[in-house]
């Protein structure tokens, strides 16, 4: 007979025990105790929130519409995201029962995790990837599958890479692209064949898409509409990154009836609805925000080349990025690992960037540049890192 399990009492649960802090977190008291850091760190625009959607938040304030809106959100909300999506991608969600507003996406691939996976289960995502993934399946009660990609692919995720780490306990592929930390944009045929790898293995397909507006020169392709694939598919996206709408927690999750209901089952008990102001914010920007959007994207897309001609001038190895606004260059021409990189560029030059290895063991060698940062500062950074690089090459430190 299998041994009773018996609490320890006064102990903490041994699940978190798979889970380091961040490594982002980390690095962050670090920058935190130093004066005038010119920080290219912080995965977050820039820019506030544009004038109209801060002030129909404020309107619905000042409407008196402070209470909890549906559990799925508000109706007329979900119905602007549907037609968003349609209209981009051509794929269709009913609002009603295929779309639930949720606080930030982080909770959306909270409620992905919970709904699909069993003590056991695995998941398959690409290695590096952003630092939430392996922590939200493992609290979940899965396994975290890494699948190594690197700088000779470009960071994209291979289906056969994938296909070959599946097993009996498989259950679904995480995706996130444009990649944080990397820049990645999966290209149509890449994620047609990881289509037809979850097709063959009967595989869910969690695919976060919030940097999807975020690309430069390429098209984001939006896995539910590849053929065959909506079916099989939670899609996460939201407000935080496309109308610098970071700190008013809200997000999208979009996925077949059956698995939403299974979802709204823990979102109603842990969350009830996403915040009634935001939620208005969220519908304007929607309506009218598309003008504000393309044009932070086209200040991006600016700042973008600047740190690609610097990497470049740098001699530092570089896939270019074609999407969010994160440069990932490979660093140990300096003779410097990420970490050792990191920590010295801040204490030399005053300048923060993130250790690759905190993405994974596959950005080992890497630091992640974000480049939401004024193109003033960004330059200046980029100067201090020049000036940082030619002195450990040459071994004047």
């Amino acid at each position: 007979m299998p041994q009773e399990h018996r609490a320890q009492r006064g102990a903490i649960a041994r699940r978190l025990d798979a889970v380091s802090a961040s490594g982002i977190r980390a690095f962050f008291e670090l920058i935190a105790t130093t004066d005038g850091v010119i920080s290219l760190g912080v995965g977050e625009p820039d820019f506030a929130t544009p004038n109209r959607i801060r002030q129909a938040a404020i309107k619905s304030i000042e409407d008196g519409l402070t209470a909890y809106t549906s559990n799925y959100g508000l109706p007329e909300l979900r119905e602007q995201i549907a037609n968003h999506l349609h209209r981009l991608y051509g794929v269709s969600y009913d609002p009603d029962s295929e779309i639930i507003v949720t606080t930030g996406v982080s909770e959306g691939l909270n409620l992905a995790t919970q709904a699909l996976i069993d003590d056991g289960d695995e998941v398959l995502a690409s290695d590096p990837s952003y630092v939430a993934y392996m922590p939200t399946v493992v609290f979940a009660g899965g396994r975290f599958v890494s699948v190594p990609t690197n700088a000779e692919q470009g960071f994209r995720l291979n289906a056969e890479d994938v296909e070959a780490r599946i097993t009996p306990n498989s259950k679904a592929i995480l995706l996130g692209y444009p990649s944080n930390p990397t820049g990645t944009v999966m290209s149509r045929p890449d994620l047609e064949a990881i289509e037809a790898v979850a097709e063959r293995h009967d595989l869910f397909v969690i695919s976060d898409e919030i940097y999807d507006r975020l690309v430069y020169g390429v098209d984001h392709v939006c896995f539910s509409s590849l053929p065959g694939a909506k079916e099989r598919t939670i899609l996460l996206g939201g407000f935080s990154k496309t109308y610098a709408m970071t700190g008013w927690r809200l997000g999208w999750v979009c996925a077949p009836t059956r698995v939403t209901d299974a979802m709204m089952k823990v979102h109603q008990y842990i969350m009830m609805s996403a915040p009634t102001a935001a939620q208005h914010a969220a519908l304007e920007a929607l309506r009218s925000g598309e003008e504000d959007a393309q044009g932070m994207i086209g200040e991006y897309a600016r700042r973008r080349e600047l740190v690609i001609k610097a990497c470049h001038e740098m001699d530092l190895e570089l896939v270019e990025p074609s999407g969010a606004f994160y440069a990932f260059p490979r660093v140990t021409s300096t003779g410097l690992d990420d970490q050792a990189f990191a920590e010295k560029l801040l204490l030399e030059e005053k300048v923060a960037v993130v250790p690759g290895s905190a993405f994974g063991p596959g950005g080992r060698g890497h630091v992640r540049i974000c480049y939401a940062q004024t193109y003033e500062l960004l330059g200046e950074a980029l100067q201090r890192m020049s000036n940082f690089v030619t002195r450990h090459r040459n071994g004047r430190h």
